[in-house]
């Protein structure tokens, strides 16, 4: 099979010519294997797709025209209204952010105490500290008042995870720069639920360069260093 070790890019799938050389042709989206509801999709095109499969099969068919170049992956589940987000609402954001970003790594931690290897032992021991001076928050919602307090008073607690997730997004290629499509699976995941990230991101591109370094990312979240 020539096709076995050949890579195609998303949207695309390899295929042998009569002579079994192999090369890649866009995915026939009524092709692709049956997906549960909680698979689907939505594009920026607002129209839901069954699944990633789907979706990527379809802007590759249109590929070279202008519906293809708008189409990207929007968020992840069925495509649905998303409220604007106002000025108060992007200004609390980071609170909840930085917030949920200590609160992941805390779990990654007590995961790594039965199951070790989430974590490298570097970020565990950045971790512990964390993790050993948190019993004063619960995970939840907290109000918008004691999350603040919390970050002026335990300011040194918000500053690793903000770097970790960073650095766990720039990844192609590790450049200390995030693209639109570095930021994009964390983006997709959390719009349905937090429909400020979109204009988040956005302003935290301050030079409107298209790309978020990572001073750039630090100061969107409130850290000086």
């Amino acid at each position: 099979d020539t096709c076995r070790n050949f890579h195609c890019k998303r949207g695309k799938v390899c295929h042998a010519d009569k002579q079994g050389k192999p090369h890649c042709i866009c995915q026939d989206p009524a092709a692709c294997p049956p997906t549960k509801d909680y698979e689907h999709v939505c594009g920026t095109d607002n129209k839901t797709y069954d699944g990633t499969c789907q979706l990527f099969g379809t802007k590759c068919q249109l590929e070279g025209t202008k519906l293809g170049r708008q189409l990207h992956l929007d968020y992840m589940g069925s495509c649905k209204y998303i409220p604007p987000c106002t000025d108060y609402e992007v200004d609390q954001f980071p609170l909840r952010m930085r917030d949920w970003l200590k609160n992941i790594l805390i779990q990654y931690y007590e995961r790594d105490m039965n199951t070790s290897g989430i974590l490298t032992e570097k970020q565990r021991n950045k971790v512990k500290k964390i993790y050993q001076n948190d019993k004063r928050l619960v995970a939840g919602d907290h109000p918008v008042e004691l999350l603040l307090h919390d970050f002026e008073k335990n300011y040194h607690m918000y500053v690793y995870p903000v770097h970790w997730q960073f650095h766990q997004l720039d990844q192609h290629p590790v450049d200390r720069l995030l693209t639109h499509s570095e930021l994009a699976p964390l983006r997709a995941s959390l719009v349905p639920m937090e429909h400020c990230i979109t204009r988040f991101f956005q302003e935290c591109d301050g030079d409107q360069d298209k790309l978020v370094a990572l001073k750039e990312w630090c100061h969107c979240f409130g850290i000086k260093e």
